[in-house]
């Protein structure tokens, strides 16, 4: 068996790197914003064998960069989910790495039973246990027909560790 002090050594002193990540297949970079764009739809750091996923705010964006399912709140959350799951694909996890969410409601008054119910029933068929951290606030999004934006952390091993 490692040492805890021997696995914090090695951490301290480990290399990191990192990498934009994007998955053009689900959804494309946000076209709309002036450029050059100043993010990546999410930000991958490996550590050692430990990787952590930044996804950036994530929305009912089609491929082509276009707001979809206008005005209607379950189909945009329904949307952004498979757009996250899509980021989370291309880097080789699941919903079982995320660790957290922030979620962003354009109006959570009229919308939070929806989205509670959207996600619960979501969670539920990944069969997550734990459920991830979780943030529920109402904001301004940055396109005007988006009803509801999510931001995730993911964490997982890319190697194995000594047992």
């Amino acid at each position: 068996m490692i040492a805890l002090s021997e696995i914090l050594e090695t951490i301290a002193h480990a290399p990191i790197q990192k990498r934009a990540m994007t998955n053009h297949g689900v959804l494309n970079e946000a076209y709309a914003y002036a450029k050059p764009s100043s993010f990546s739809r999410g930000m991958r750091i490996d550590l050692n064998g430990l990787t952590i996923l930044l996804i950036s705010g994530t929305a009912s964006i089609d491929e082509n960069g276009v707001s979809v399912h206008i005005g209607d709140f379950r189909a945009q959350m329904k949307r952004t989910l498979d757009n996250i799951t899509g980021l989370l694909e291309s880097e080789g996890c699941t919903w079982h790495d995320i660790v957290r969410t922030s979620c962003y409601l354009r109006d959570i008054d009229r919308d939070y039973d929806a989205f509670n119910e959207e996600r619960t029933a979501f969670f539920k068929a990944q069969g997550l246990d734990p459920l991830p951290a979780s943030t529920g606030i109402q904001a301004h999004l940055c396109r005007p027909e988006l009803l509801i934006e999510i931001e995730a952390i993911a964490m997982f091993r890319t190697e194995k560790t000594a047992k």
